[in-house]
Parts: structure tokens; C-alpha cells; sequence
């Protein structure tokens, strides 16, 4: 499709983000809103629907309050360039990945409908934008939401070149994944390695009020490795400090001498178990 540019003066090309949130401002409520930097203030959009091409899906990390939060930006090709912006726990993301789902040609246009819920939740419909068709699957417990994100993505990136320009011809975005941190990664290899229950661990995180070791401070983490050794040690030793002394000798001293970690613990954990075999 080819537009008419329009020369002179103009706003910079820069997309317009909707922030998903069920509110009210000035007595005007809303389900999502853009934001003016500028004057730290919500801006509330009275339309409860955009209808255009889903052009990209995006997983973006933002700090809000010190914290790192997961959000999914829904990039739209429209009048303007539009990223709907939520988290990507919500009801409206899961509810907008249920029906985007089902979708297996994104060069038509579609209608996406923010609907506020109960208790400040908003939820999403989606719509065939030529025949007003609403899209729709069941909800079930045991949907990977991971591999609905990955399939999506990997239809948007087939049926790209088939997406009429928009007017304002955006810059194309890139999906970029997100690093796996490596104290996230640290933790995770040697919880694999104990068979540590993943429950537990979820559950010492919620504690701190984190969702993921690299929230933590180094000793904090250090603290929840420690917790997990010797939790698996438990039933190795006849005497509990022997556990935790022969863990500071032969993992934490021969860390600080530069070995490395993992190896370390896997051999404290042989000889433990070749200790217990022997004591039999």
C-alpha cells in the first residue's frame, strides 16, 4: 500500500504507547492511558478499542520501584505507530495471547478492546477488524504461555513483509531476548544439580519479596545456596554441624582459593555420600 508523504513541518515518528490499567483521572475513567513524561501525568484515552496490524510482540524488563518487572509490548501499525504496554502476568496479556493464538495470518487487520474487570483488572477481546468477528478460546490451566509468545512471534516475523506500511513507515524493531542473569543462572545450576525443589526456592524468593535471586544482595544469595547444600546434606551426616562445617571447608574456602563453585559443591557432595556408604 502506498501513502501520500506529507512534506513539512510534523511530530517526530516516535511511537505512541498505551499503558493498560483500569483508573480514573479528574473524574474520567479509563483502561489505559499514555503517559506525558514531561508533566509526570496520565493521560486517559477514552477509546477502549485500536484497530490495526500486530506488527511485533516484545518482551521489555522495566524497573518500577527498584525492581525489575517483565512487561509485553503489543506493537501496532496503525495511523501512528502504537506499543501497548502490560504486564506480562496480567489478565490482558493472557487474555490478548489466548486469541492472538488462534490467529494464523497477521497481514489482516484486527480490533484490540481493553474491557475493565473486577478490582482494577482489565482484560482484552479481540476482533476480526473486516468482519467484526470476535476471536476467542477457551481458557485452560496448562497453556504454555512461553511458546504462545514464541509462535506468535515467529508468524509475525513470516507474515512481515506482507503488512501494509503504515502511513508513518516506523523503523522496524527488533526482538531482543532478554539475558539470563548470572546469579539467576548460578542458582539455577547448582539447585539442578542438588535436585533442589523448585517450590522451595519460589517459595524463600517470595519471602524477600523478589521473584529472582539477582534481586538479592550477594550475601542474601550466597545465604539461599548455603540453605539448599545443606538441606540436601540433612540426611548425609550423623551431626548437623558436620554438615555445615565440611560445606565452609570444602565449598566456600575453596571458592575463595579460586575454585569453581559447582565443581566444588559436586565434590563436597561426593564425599558425603562416600562417607554415609562407608558408615553403613
Amino acid at each position: 500500500m502506498i501513502t501520500e508523504i506529507k512534506l513539512g513541518l510534523c511530530n517526530p515518528p516516535e511511537p505512541i504507547y498505551l499503558y493498560v490499567n483500569q483508573g480514573e483521572v479528574d473524574g474520567e475513567s479509563f483502561v489505559w492511558y499514555k503517559f506525558n513524561i514531561s508533566q509526570e501525568k496520565k493521560i486517559p484515552v477514552p477509546q477502549r478499542a485500536l484497530t490495526g496490524y500486530l506488527s511485533e510482540l516484545r518482551l521489555t524488563t522495566k524497573e518500577f520501584k527498584g525492581k525489575d518487572n517483565l512487561k509485553l509490548d503489543i506493537v501496532v501499525s496503525a495511523d501512528e505507530l502504537y506499543v501497548i504496554r502490560t504486564g506480562v502476568e496480567t489478565n490482558f496479556a493472557k487474555s490478548f495471547l489466548l486469541a492472538a493464538s488462534l490467529i494464523q495470518d497477521f497481514s489482516k487487520p484486527l480490533i484490540i478492546v481493553a474491557n475493565a474487570g473486577d478490582e482494577n483488572t482489565v482484560f482484552c477481546n479481540l476482533y476480526d477488524a473486516a468482519s467484526k468477528t470476535k476471536i476467542y478460546r477457551e481458557w485452560s490451566r496448562d497453556l504454555d504461555w512461553a511458546t504462545i509468545i514464541r509462535d506468535i512471534q515467529s508468524l509475525l516475523g513470516a507474515t512481515s513483509n506482507s503488512i501494509p506500511e503504515p502511513p508513518l513507515n516506523p523503523p522496524k524493531l527488533s526482538v531482543v531476548p532478554q539475558p539470563v542473569h548470572p546469579q539467576d543462572l548460578r542458582v539455577k545450576n547448582i539447585r539442578t544439580l542438588l535436585d533442589y525443589p523448585l517450590d522451595l526456592v519460589k517459595e524463600w524468593l517470595q519471602f524477600q519479596d523478589v521473584d529472582r535471586p539477582s534481586l538479592l544482595h550477594i550475601s542474601q544469595i550466597n545465604e539461599l545456596i548455603k540453605t539448599m547444600c545443606l538441606a540436601w546434606a540433612a540426611d548425609k551426616c550423623e551431626y548437623p554441624n558436620h554438615a555445615e562445617s565440611s560445606y565452609q571447608n570444602q565449598v566456600l574456602d575453596a571458592v575463595a582459593k579460586g575454585a569453581d563453585e559447582l565443581t566444588a559443591i559436586n565434590g563436597w557432595m561426593q564425599q558425603l555420600q562416600a562417607s554415609k556408604a562407608g558408615a553403613v
